[in-house]
């Protein structure tokens, strides 16, 4: 039996004073939070809510998404994040997919008005019956603290199986439609456990959590791995490089987790002795999401003098993969090695091994793979064979048994026969004195079957042409790969989470 809801009922009975969550001045105990999770629980009980419902949470990182996750779990149900920028057909849908009967929601911003979204989606959604705003969306709309003012502060949790689904978390959809990965409590509570002994080396009370909770990665190494550690989280709800220089030394915190635009923010913020000094109290920076560029991992470890650690995890994995780790040594560019309990190999398409230095798709098993992709059994059977999950990703291992992500299976490039990775381009045009950020597509093409194309953010001095940006492109790579055409842009489109949409580019 297992209830990840368990997590914080032990802290605040071992140390119930301890801070264990902050957001602008608010903090609350680890009592506090403890009570209030529980105050939840029966307010969803009374709902009519409990083992094997699906309840969907649309929240950024404020003091409520923690509280609603684990009451939720708490009540023996399955917690459905979802993304604070899905619109309302997008959010209908996965109410819809994921059979949520109950859904709370941020009452959002004039920026970001996620309530009248998620209001009007849950509208369009006859399954799902009860709206709850946290924050205030409307007079006739039910309310979180109102929901739970007058529950008790004492809840015994649903004794759940190991296995029963705890999360179902969706997929980006870059190849089609979202798919919810359901995710058992024993995967997240063995991926937590394992995100720990990553950042062990690193002593520290505080830690600040910028990235979305409603995505994996945030959710499991930062808050879930966090909460393990019995760790006081620094909630931030929107990435911003100035605020992060600022919080650092105010709660003395010592590891930041990121994706690579916002080290890529970090590096390109307004470097004053001020901030600089704030980043060099970290004592080491763990990356995921997507690959962070060598040229970044180099130019961010000479500035600040602290070490970024790599990783590689996907939303079916819970996501730990693999990581690089300080105490067993690690490679820049490298997602290091596999994690404790997971096994690692590279295939090709007869699913044979292969040897050491080929390329081919990573598969991985272990007791952080989901149980399935939810009401999807043909999709899953895609994917998890005799145990294994195929991740889709092109990788290649190393004799020192490090692996390294060549790319997307799917991103491919086929140029006239030759296969073209668009992340081996990216990487030798990051090298370039005037790239700030590139991202190279493969475009139809009537003789070739596929172009290469490249999407480049000058740096701001630059005043490089196409041409030139093409022309030292093609000196420093075979010629098949470099790409013909070259477009300037301001700016990327970043998803939620900091990965470039690709597919944004393509339309």
């Amino acid at each position: 039996m297992l209830n990840l809801s368990i997590l914080v009922e032990q802290i605040a009975k071992r140390n119930p004073e301890k801070p264990a969550l902050s957001l602008d001045k608010t903090t609350l105990s680890y009592k506090i939070f403890h009570e209030k999770v529980c105050q939840t629980a029966h307010a969803l009980t009374k709902k009519g809510i409990g083992h094997g419902d699906k309840v969907a949470l649309l929240c950024p990182n404020i003091l409520q998404f923690p509280i609603v996750f684990f009451g939720i779990l708490k009540a023996g149900a399955t917690v459905v994040p979802l993304s604070i920028f899905l619109k309302p057909e997008e959010i209908t849908y996965h109410l819809s997919d994921s059979d949520s009967t109950m859904f709370f929601c941020f009452a959002g911003t004039p920026e970001l008005p996620t309530g009248k979204f998620g209001k009007e989606g849950f509208d369009k959604t006859p399954s799902c019956r009860d709206f709850i705003s946290i924050g205030n969306l409307a007079d006739d709309v039910e309310n979180f603290d109102n929901l739970i003012m007058n529950e008790k502060a004492d809840f015994e949790s649903y004794m759940t199986s190991s296995e029963d689904t705890a999360v179902i978390i969706y997929t980006s959809g870059t190849t089609g439609k979202p798919k919810g990965a359901e995710l058992s409590h024993i995967n997240l509570f063995t991926n937590a456990e394992a995100s720990t002994t990553i950042i062990a080396s690193a002593e520290f009370e505080a830690q600040l959590v910028v990235l979305p909770l409603f995505h994996i990665f945030g959710l499991t190494v930062m808050m879930l791995a966090g909460i393990r550690r019995s760790l006081h989280l620094v909630l931030l709800s929107k990435f911003d490089a100035k605020t992060v220089y600022q919080l650092i030394p105010h709660f003395d915190i010592r590891i930041f987790a990121g994706v690579p635009s916002m080290y890529w923010a970090l590096l390109n913020e307004d470097n004053t002795e001020e901030n600089t000094n704030s980043i060099k109290k970290l004592r080491i920076c763990v990356s995921g999401g997507a690959s962070l560029p060598v040229k970044i991992i180099d130019e961010f470890e000479n500035s600040f003098g602290v070490p970024i650690i790599e990783g590689y995890g996907m939303s079916e994995g819970s996501p730990v993969v693999t990581f690089n780790q300080l105490k067993t040594g690690r490679k820049p560019g490298s997602i290091g090695t596999p994690i404790w309990g997971v096994d690692v190999k590279i295939v090709d398409d007869r699913c044979n091994e292969l040897p050491v230095g080929e390329k081919g798709e990573l598969i991985y098993r272990g007791p952080n793979v989901m149980k399935s992709y939810y009401r999807k059994p043909k999709e899953t059977e895609e994917v998890l064979k005799n145990g294994w999950m195929f991740s889709g990703d092109i990788a290649v291992k190393d004799e020192d048994g490090f692996f390294f992500i060549v790319d997307r299976k799917k991103e491919m490039i086929i140029r006239g026969g030759m296969n073209v990775y668009p992340r081996e381009v990216e990487e030798m045009m990051m090298r370039n004195p005037d790239i700030s950020m590139v991202a190279v597509i493969g475009i139809e093409d009537e003789k070739l079957g596929e172009e290469i194309k490249a999407f480049v953010v000058r740096k701001k001095e630059s005043k490089a042409s196409e041409e030139d940006i093409k022309l030292w492109t093609k000196e420093r790579i075979a010629k098949y790969k470099y790409p013909r055409i070259i477009e300037f842009i301001d700016e990327m489109p970043l998803s939620a989470t900091g990965k470039i949409l690709k597919k944004n580019l393509k339309n």
